[in-house]
Parts: C-alpha cells; structure tokens; sequence
C-alpha cells in the first residue's frame, strides 16, 4: 500500500477522553466520515456510550478502559488497537484534567501533580507509544494532534498548575514535531476555548474569574465544531500539517485578556 493510497483510505484512530465532552464528540465525528476509532479512558460505561451513539457513523467504534497516568494502561490502549485493526493513522491526545481555582500559594500538591500526570505525563505515554507503533508500520507514518487550550498562550488566574501543564503541552507538540519528520509523523495541535462542555459549564453560569478579579459570564460554541476541525487535520495527506489550531468562542475574553 503506498502512501497515497493510504491517505485516501479511511484511516485508524485513537482518541483519549472519549468518555465525553470534545473526546466524545471527536469519536463520532471521525467515525461518521468512516475512520474505525478506538475511544479511551477510565470509565468504561461512558465509553460504550459514547459507541452506542454512533447511529449515523460508516466507521466502527471500540471501547477500550484506560488510564493514561499508567504506563502498562496506555501500552494496553495501543496493543488493543493493533490487535484489532492492525495499524494507527491518527492519535488525539484529548484526557486531561482540571482543578478548583486557587491562588498559587494555595495550591495543594496533591492536585498539582495529578494534573501533571493527566495532562503531560500521560500526553507524553501516548505520545510514545504512538511513536512506536507508526514509525514501524508499513507504509511508515500517522498524525499525532494533541489537545492544547486557550491557556497553554494566555493562562486564567488562579490556574497555575493547569497553565503550566497546558504551556508544557505545546512543548511535547514542538518536540514532536520534530522529532517525526524522519518517520513521516506529522504533530499538530488544537487549541480550544469555551467549547460547550460539562467541563466549561461553570463559564455560563457562576462566571469565569478574569485577570480583573471578577467574574464574567464567558461566551461558548458547539463541540460539534471542534470534532469537525479535528477531522479536518485527520484528513490532511502526511506532507501537510496543522501545526497550531485556535478554535474559540467568538465573544470570549482571549484577545486583549487581562
């Protein structure tokens, strides 16, 4: 199979966090354009929902439980994908995790370095193990799209371990980056802010804290949109990427925050 052939074809993919949320509607969104995605994460009730939906999709689903903060988990997560479709073409690394606000002084250790293993360090896992699996399948290559945010260019206050998790993200996005173009991995990453989510609820009702110290009610838009934009990177030949995507609710304070 050569590489053109394999760009056209409807292509393996993981998806982390698929339990809900952007991770969900990114599943769906690569299976209704034919791509078979494996959806991870810990609660595998919410995965097979997520599968149970798939009403409209021409692309198979399968429910894989995963713990990305573990190592033997996430070599699980792969060793099932291969197992069963034999290659992976596209990885979004979507898990992550937030925590309270609170000022940095008041930062519990606990939950700073529980965000530190969701959203790095079991970014980086995966990463990793994409890696091995792409750089040594034939035809040699795939996409990596990581989950940045808003925040990983300009932080909320009171989010200090969030910020510096999200900022660490577009690093491991650089590196890798760099380090696939000699095996035909293309790394881009996605950048959302305010995507309607159980996760950004809060936004629409208590208000989100500003740099100001008050709080403000902040603008959202449909998930569908980023499922579309990530199947958009999804489908790009290997020769081409998008490095960085700012996806964002129009009316959010981003531009001019602080």
């Amino acid at each position: 199979m050569n590489q053109e052939k394999m760009n056209q074809e409807n292509k393996i993919c993981i998806v982390t966090g698929g339990g809900s949320g952007i991770g969900r509607a990114t599943a769906l969104a690569l299976a209704r354009e034919g791509h078979s995605v494996v959806v991870a994460g810990r609660r595998l009730e919410r995965l097979e929902e997520t599968v149970r939906m798939k009403s409209d999709a021409k692309g198979r689903l399968m429910a894989v439980a995963t713990d990305v903060t573990q190592p033997a988990s996430v070599r699980g997560l792969f060793e099932s994908t291969i197992d069963e479709f034999g290659r992976l073409d596209v990885l979004f690394n979507n898990a992550g995790a937030s925590t309270p606000s609170a000022p940095l002084e008041e930062m519990p250790m606990e939950q700073w370095k529980n965000l530190i293993d969701v959203n790095l360090t079991g970014v980086f896992m995966c990463i990793q193990e994409a890696f091995k699996v792409m750089k040594n399948q034939d035809p040699m290559g795939g996409r990596i799209i990581n989950n940045g945010s808003l925040s990983a260019y300009v932080p909320r206050p009171e989010a200090i371990a969030y910020n510096a998790t999200k900022h660490a993200v577009t690093g491991l996005t650089k590196s890798t980056s760099l380090e696939g173009r000699k095996y035909n991995i293309a790394c881009g990453q996605i950048d959302i802010g305010n995507a309607q989510t159980d996760m950004s609820e809060a936004t629409q009702t208590d208000g989100a804290l500003q740099a100001s110290g008050s709080k403000m009610v902040e603008g959202c838009f449909d998930v569908e949109h980023v499922g579309r934009a990530i199947v958009y990177m999804a489908s790009l030949p290997l020769d081409a990427n998008v490095q960085f995507m700012n996806v964002m609710a129009t009316k959010m304070p981003f531009i001019g925050r602080g």
